[in-house]
């Protein structure tokens, strides 16, 4: 076998004012609990919004472009060209072209982009392809680690942490291995000669958590 590199809000205070809860007259004990536990679900989606709006972590979004995530290139554009036809992946991040913000602040991110002949590939798959190269999460979907790696033979994105194996002609099928899922592939388009997200992921990027 040849290998190429390439949560919920909860109305209970926190431990720390429970004993100050305690000495507090019933009636005016269900306010402060009460106003104790819209503190914490503001707390928590404060967070979870400013993640949200930070655009290095935001999930691709249409529009974007993509820039080689390591290597001599590291940072610039991807373009077909240095895609080659059959393999192995590029690895890649999404970019805002308007304010050149890459998105690279997670993981799940990243991106592997594959180069075929688009007779190669699947009705469903080469409708959400770009003149045959295809996009999908580069995160396993067993337990996250990168796809960075490639089966040469059977054309196929390999994980070298637990050997799965996805076919990226066929809506990233899971072929070998424990992978439960495929890889979410991202919808692109070509713009101006420019590989382009269409749209978000096909589905949950990351690995499965016990």
């Amino acid at each position: 076998m040849m290998l190429a590199h390439q949560n919920s809000c909860s109305d209970r205070p926190a431990d720390g004012a429970s004993g100050t809860l305690r000495s507090v007259p019933q009636g005016r004990r269900a306010v402060l609990k009460a106003a104790l536990g819209l503190g914490l679900c503001f707390s928590f989606f404060d967070g979870a919004f400013a993640r949200d709006e930070d655009p290095k972590t935001a999930r691709p979004q249409e529009g974007d472009q993509f820039v080689f995530s390591s290597g001599d290139r590291d940072g610039q554009l991807v373009t077909p060209e240095y895609l080659p036809l059959g393999g192995p992946q590029q690895l890649a991040y999404p970019m805002d072209p308007r304010a050149k913000i890459v998105r690279n602040g997670s993981t799940l991110n990243l991106v592997a982009l594959v180069r075929f002949d688009p007779a190669e590939l699947a009705d469903e798959t080469r409708a959400l392809a770009a003149h045959g190269v295809v996009a999908y999460s580069a995160i396993c979907t067993h337990q996250g680690c990168p796809v960075s790696m490639w089966q040469a033979q059977a054309k196929t994105l390999f994980c070298a942490c637990h050997a799965a194996q996805y076919d990226p002609r066929d809506h990233a099928r899971v072929v070998d291995g424990p992978a439960p899922r495929r890889l979410p592939m991202l919808p692109i388009k070509m713009v101006n000669g420019l590989l382009t997200v269409a749209g978000g992921f096909t589905g949950r990027v990351g690995g499965e958590h016990p």
